[in-house]
């Protein structure tokens, strides 16, 4: 377990996929994770980070940010329309563009500021009512929407498999559906599951506890 475990295991899944380790960007989820061992991970010279919630980054990232050079932070959990502005200040990609009012939102944000990040399409592939992201059937529309009526920077696709279903069938749908669209970007693969991820095309992808350890919620 850490960074350089994690990077062995990156280059390794890479090889056997016969990719190239760099082609991998390793974002580091730190998310509910206290501050010593986020500056651990920083300290080893990682510099691409995750976080879920606008709030706890605002609360951690500007002191890092003045610390250490370089950081790029990604924000990956669900965007409300009502923190749009602090998120296009504070994140460099936002991988949970999941709906249509968010679009909407984020195109008229952008404009006022005249920049917006690199976006990633949250696909709910397994259709599970309770998750965030656009249903496989609507996506094509959606894309086209963000693209022709929105101006917006589309990156890629990203995707959280159903806890119960094996994840590369999900990693497998997500790269047709980005190649079917022209998106290269692939957020796709977790502390769990990242290998097959790479095996599938990975671009991007998310490791918490693999890093960090465990999170303590309490």
């Amino acid at each position: 377990m850490g960074l350089d475990d994690v990077l062995a295991r990156v280059a390794q899944a890479a090889e056997a996929a016969g990719r190239e380790p760099a082609d991998i960007t390793l974002i580091a989820v730190s998310k509910v994770q206290p501050n010593v061992r986020v500056k651990a991970v920083l300290q080893a010279g990682h510099r691409v980070f995750g976080e879920n919630k606008v709030q706890e980054a605002q609360g951690k990232w500007p002191d890092f940010r003045a610390a250490f050079a370089g950081v790029e932070l990604h924000l990956l959990g669900p965007l409300q329309t009502n923190k749009i502005k602090p998120a296009l200040e504070l994140f460099d990609v936002i991988h949970s563009l999941d709906r249509d009012k968010l679009a909407r939102k984020l195109a008229d944000a952008a404009q006022a500021r005249g920049a917006c990040p690199p976006l990633f399409v949250q696909v709910n592939t397994g259709r599970e009512p309770q998750k965030a992201g656009i249903d496989p059937d609507d996506l094509d529309a959606f894309i086209a929407r963000c693209r022709d009526d929105y101006a917006l920077p589309l990156a890629g696709l990203m995707v959280i498999p159903p806890v119960d279903d094996a994840p590369r069938p999900h990693f497998d749908a997500l790269a047709e559906m980005a190649a079917r669209n022209g998106l290269a970007g692939l957020s796709m693969g977790m502390s769990g599951d990242f290998e097959a991820a790479i095996a599938a095309g990975a671009t991007h992808i998310r490791v918490g506890s693999a890093l960090f350890g465990a999170r303590d919620y309490g």
